[in-house]
This record gives structure tokens, sequence and C-alpha cells, in this order.
């Protein structure tokens, strides 16, 4: 099986989990992967990750988090740039995700960050997602 989108799986899988309530989601290791995830993880919106080896690629398992009333941190998920149409900002034009409630992840010339550090370093690239 040949995938075309592994953000959008990423996403799919953490979407997915929340849906069903599970502690934890495992998902094949990229370096885009777990640029996302610790992303994620800084922002307070997963518990932790732990990335393991395999005999092939490797799995990145992430522990999600719930509030006290057992409803997802994570609201929404959303693929912003796609392989069939990419989406790239200038850092000016790079808003803030429901008035900085939520987070944009931008892959830029610097690596992979959210939208405020774009913001503040004055840099530009590929909307690659954004979460609330």
């Amino acid at each position: 099986m040949t995938m075309t989108d592994p953000i959008a799986d990423l996403l799919t899988r953490v979407r997915n989990a929340l849906i069903a309530r599970h502690d934890r989601v495992d998902i094949p290791v990229s370096k885009i992967k777990v640029a996302i995830i610790r992303i994620l993880k800084d922002e307070g919106f997963i518990k932790n990750f732990k990335i393991s080896k395999d005999n092939r690629q490797g799995l990145i398992r992430v522990f999600l988090k719930y509030s006290d009333r057992n409803s997802p941190v994570i609201n929404g998920l959303e693929r912003l740039s796609r392989p069939g149409r990419r989406l790239y900002q200038k850092a000016a034009n790079i808003s803030p995700v429901l008035s900085g409630l939520g987070v944009a992840i931008v892959s830029t010339s610097s690596g992979v960050m959210t939208d405020k550090e774009a913001r503040r370093q004055s840099l530009g690239g590929e909307m690659i997602c954004q979460i609330w």
C-alpha cells in the first residue's frame, strides 16, 4: 500500500483515537512527524510521546491528553497544505488560529515551528496543519 500523504495519515490516526477515547496511538515514524508531535507536546495538546525502533520503520507512540471531564484536549485537526495543493504564506500573512487559542504548524527554512514562532522570526513557509 502506498501512502501519498503521511501527514494527513498522522492527523487522521490522532483524530480517530480521540473519537474512540484511546489512551495512546501508534504512528509510523518520520522526521516531519516527530517534529509535528514535538510541537503538539510543547503546546500541551498531548501528554507525551515515545519513539521506538522495530525491524522496519519504527513507531511513534503518542499518549493522548484528556480534560478532567474526559473530553479530548484537541478539538480539531485540519490539514492545510496537501500534495495536490500546497499552501505557502509569508510571515506577515500567517494569521493566528482561533485568535491565538489554536496553533498552526509551519514548515520554514529554519525547520518546523508554530505560527507564533514563525511570525516572531519573520519566516514564511508551507502551512502544514492547524490544531485547536
